[in-house]
């Protein structure tokens, strides 16, 4: 069973509205600088999933800055996981910054609804600190009494630039991590390399409820990167994820096959810690 922890889908009402989204949401204007920008809804992922043999996704929106088009979008998401509840998980998108009233009512509204987590958040262009433990605290606090997962975009504070790429670096996400050690957290895209890290004697334990997915990893690292977060971090720590549409599933596939792990580690990062961890495992019980 391969598990990709990272995919986007968005309303088909946001097609042929590009200038208005662009002028209301500053994470819209910046991850699709462009009319036409790679976009799926939740057919053309499943489509994509049977291709590549997928048997569920976690699908996501995007941190959206503005209230309105994070609520569009989860409505889309909520409609999406009732219709294809066997293949499809799905995360809401709030704003720390929309304030304690307003981001707690739409994760509980989220929540009620049937998405199972918080995310993709993207604190740059969300316009909100992580590094801040009272801004955090309403949405850490009820995602932690939900026992909802949060996902977070992170990024490399080296190496080349990107759309969206931003500033969320691993001392910034290792101050999330240390101000809510009892959430379990989520860093996309690598943590944005802080698995490295993990050979310092300190930051393991620090990472006790963190998972780092792969989202787009054959653009940001080589194969190696398998082989060298699993030493450090450990294996069971990797949620095999692409980020899709940006990047096709077999291209983040053939890096784990590649790789020099062995088979249990390379079953584990395609589905088996991400069916733990969104417990998969106890539903068949």
């Amino acid at each position: 069973m391969i598990i990709d922890f990272h995919c986007h889908i968005l309303p088909p009402s946001f097609r042929g509205r590009h200038l208005e989204l662009t002028k209301l949401d500053a994470t819209f204007a910046t991850l699709f600088p462009e009319a036409g920008g790679k976009a799926a809804t939740a057919e053309s992922l499943i489509e994509a999933m049977d291709d590549a043999g997928i048997s569920l996704s976690v699908a996501m929106g995007f941190g959206w800055e503005n209230e309105t088009v994070a609520r569009e979008a989860n409505d889309y998401l909520i409609q999406a996981v009732r219709r294809y509840p066997e293949r499809l998980v799905g995360f809401c998108s709030v704003n720390p910054a929309w304030g304690k009233n307003r981001v707690c009512a739409e994760i509980e509204r989220c929540a009620a609804s049937g998405l199972k987590g918080i995310g993709e958040l993207h604190p740059d262009c969300q316009g909100f600190d992580i590094t801040d433990r009272n801004e955090m605290a309403p949405m850490m606090e009820l995602a932690k009494e939900l026992e909802l997962p949060v996902l977070i975009h992170t990024s490399e504070p080296v190496g080349h630039q990107y759309p969206g790429k931003g500033k969320t670096t691993p001392d910034r996400v290792y101050a999330l991590i240390r101000n809510f050690p009892e959430n379990t957290i989520i860093c996309a895209h690598w943590g944005g390399g802080l698995p490295f890290y993990g050979l310092m004697p300190e930051v393991p334990a620090e990472l006790a409820n963190v998972y780092f997915d792969t989202a787009v990893s054959p653009f940001l690292y080589k194969r190696d990167i398998f082989v060298v977060a699993s030493r450090t971090i450990g294996a069971d720590k990797i949620l095999f994820a692409t980020d899709y549409p940006l990047i096709q599933h077999r291209r983040v596939i053939r890096q784990v096959e590649e790789s020099c792990l062995d088979p249990g580690s390379k079953a584990a990062i395609l589905g088996g810690n991400a069916g733990r961890l969104l417990g998969l495992e106890k539903d068949k019980q």
